[in-house]
Parts: structure tokens; C-alpha cells; sequence
């Protein structure tokens, strides 16, 4: 009897195939004691997030067919036995393998999913001892190390130099164009640090009223951008075109009707979507993804460290686990 662990993250997946495996917070017990009696394993535990839905049991290593199955077969997936299984469950617990370094919102999830098999009967001392384990050692590498110094992602080095600019993102607007994956995470981040409307623009106006509705915001058709520029605070840039849709003279238009309030634009679009010359606009910053990625890597190198020593922190301590539960040193096997 070991820990296993099968998922699928977004590293592996995208997130159409993400969504089809993932599983309320409401149902998350429930899951965990279907999953016990559907692969015949010991205990189980289910995760389920935005980003990831993994499966962890103590049983052996017959149940890892059944387990890859339940999340649509190998192809998205991923597996851990043994000790990895624990080094990847504190690493989840910890933010180091979250799409944003460190991200703490993790932590709940992974408490509140333990919580709910805990709950339902679905766990026992195997599964115990790890979970509780990882919660310990997810606290420590939080406090003990800088993880969680400075943005590594695109989306979140925007928002911070947005939040610098307006001294706070509290009531702000925005307006997404285009609504790829990369332009709703850039605006949920701009959205947990108080923004207040978002508006998307796309080219198909039911994929504008999709991604809208995912936000409680409003869908704009793309014809109809210009007439929101002129009260929004950002713009995030993300549609693919083959040339720039925002000109200087567009946004000359609307300076007096704006007040000459700063206005701040994100272009993650390659080719780009804003024309460079927008910048010369006293009130107006632009930054494209070629700056942002260049802040974002200046914060990772410096991070670098901080991960070695996170990655070292969590296999000496989860050893003591291992030398209590006799869990065999074995690394991953899919």
C-alpha cells in the first residue's frame, strides 16, 4: 500500500479538457469515496481547481489504469508513486508548480479538498499523515523562503505595473480585446485586485458573450470598441489580427472625453494589436509582451534560488513521513 497520485494540470491540458474532469468544492467528499470503491483503493483525497483535478490513494499500483480512466485516459495525464507522490502533493500545497509561482489560493483548495474526504469517511492514517504533512510544509516554504516575492507571470507583472500607475485598481475599468485564455487570466487577476467592469470585444460576438459571462461582465462588439474606450482605465490587447486594430488617433479622440486620465495598455497580442506610437500620449502607458516577459524573467532568476531551496526543504521533511510510514523512495511512473 502507497501513495498515488494520477492528474491533470495546465501544464498538461488544455482548458476544455480541464473542465470536463473537474468537480465542485461541494462534491469533492462525495468524490473521494466514489473513487475509493470505483479503484478498490485503501483512501482516497480528490483536488479540483481552475487549474488541475488529481487524484490521490493508498493502494497499489494495480489501481493506476483505473485511475488514468476516470480522468479520460494517459493522454493529458500525469503520475506519481510513492515518496514523488508526496513531493508533488507538497509542491501543489506550496504553489511551486501553480501557473503563477507561488500563488497561495492553492493551499485552501488542497486544505478544503483533504477536509471534504476527511469528512466523508474517505481517508485514513495513510492519507492523513501525508495531507497534514504537506499543509505543514507548505507553511513553512511560505515563510521561510521568498516564493512568493515578486510576479513571474505575464498577466500578473501587468497588473502590478497597473496598480503602480493608478495607485490602486480599486473601481477601475476594463476591456479585453480578443478573448483568448491568456487575456481572461491577465483580466481575473486585474479583477481580484478590485477592477469593477470588464468588457470584452472579439471578433465572434458569442465568444465575447462566453468569456463575458465567465467574468459577471458585459460583451462589446468589436465594431463597437472605440465608443468603451472612452471609459475604461485598461485595455488588454489579445486578438490574433494580423495588424494593429488601436491607433493614436483613435485614442486622441477620446483624451477630452476621458479627462486625460491615465489609460493603460496591455498588449499580449504577437502581432501586436496596439500601435507603438500610442505611447507617445502623455497619459497613455503601453507595455507589449516582449517587456512584460523581460520583467517577468528578471523575477524568476531571482527566484531561482528560493525554488532550490523550497525543492530541499520539502524532500527533508517529508522524509520523516516516509521513515514513519515506511513508503518506498520511488520516483514517478507515467
Amino acid at each position: 500500500m502507497e501513495w498515488i497520485c494520477v492528474g491533470l494540470n495546465h501544464k498538461t491540458a488544455p482548458v476544455e479538457v480541464r473542465e470536463m474532469f473537474a468537480v465542485a468544492p461541494s462534491k469533492l467528499g462525495e468524490s473521494a469515496v466514489e473513487l475509493r470503491e470505483k479503484c478498490g483503493a485503501q483512501e482516497a483525497v480528490v483536488i479540483s481547481t481552475c487549474n488541475r483535478t488529481e487524484l490521490y490513494v493508498a493502494a497499489d499500483l494495480s489501481v493506476v489504469p483505473v485511475l488514468e480512466a476516470i480522468l479520460g485516459g494517459a493522454e493529458h495525464c500525469y503520475g506519481h508513486r510513492g515518496f514523488a507522490a508526496g513531493v508533488h502533493l507538497c509542491r501543489v500545497a506550496s504553489g511551486l508548480d501553480s501557473m503563477v509561482l507561488g500563488e497561495t489560493e492553492i493551499f485552501g483548495q488542497v486544505k478544503s479538498a483533504y477536509q471534504a474526504a476527511l469528512q466523508a469517511g474517505a481517508t485514513g492514517g495513510i492519507l492523513n499523515r501525508l495531507f497534514q504533512k504537506s499543509f505543514s510544509i507548505g507553511k513553512k516554504v511560505r515563510t521561510e523562503t521568498g516564493i512568493q516575492e515578486g510576479a513571474t507571470s505575464i498577466g500578473n507583472v501587468a497588473v502590478d505595473l497597473a496598480e503602480k500607475i493608478f495607485g490602486h485598481l480599486k473601481d477601475s475599468e476594463v476591456m479585453i480585446l480578443g478573448a483568448g485564455e491568456m487575456s481572461r487570466v491577465t483580466a481575473q487577476s486585474l479583477q481580484s485586485r478590485g477592477a469593477r467592469s470588464i468588457f470584452v470585444a472579439n471578433r465572434s460576438y458569442d465568444r465575447a458573450l462566453e468569456l463575458a459571462g465567465q467574468m459577471n461582465g458585459q460583451a462589446v462588439r468589436f465594431d463597437d470598441w472605440q465608443q468603451v474606450l472612452a471609459q475604461v482605465d485598461v485595455v488588454i490587447g489579445s486578438t490574433g489580427a494580423p495588424h494593429t486594430i488601436v491607433h493614436k488617433a483613435e485614442v486622441e479622440r477620446v483624451r477630452r472625453k476621458r479627462k486625460y486620465r491615465p489609460l493603460f495598455f496591455i498588449d499580449i497580442a504577437v502581432p501586436r494589436d496596439i500601435d507603438p506610437a500610442v505611447a507617445e500620449i502623455e497619459e497613455v502607458y503601453l507595455y507589449d509582451i516582449d517587456t512584460l516577459e523581460q520583467i517577468a524573467s528578471e523575477a524568476r532568476v531571482k527566484r531561482a534560488r528560493q525554488i532550490e531551496l523550497c525543492e530541499a526543504m520539502i524532500r527533508d521533511e517529508l522524509q520523516k513521513v516516509v521513515a514513519e510510514n515506511g513508503t518506498r523512495r520511488v520516483e514517478k511512473f507515467a
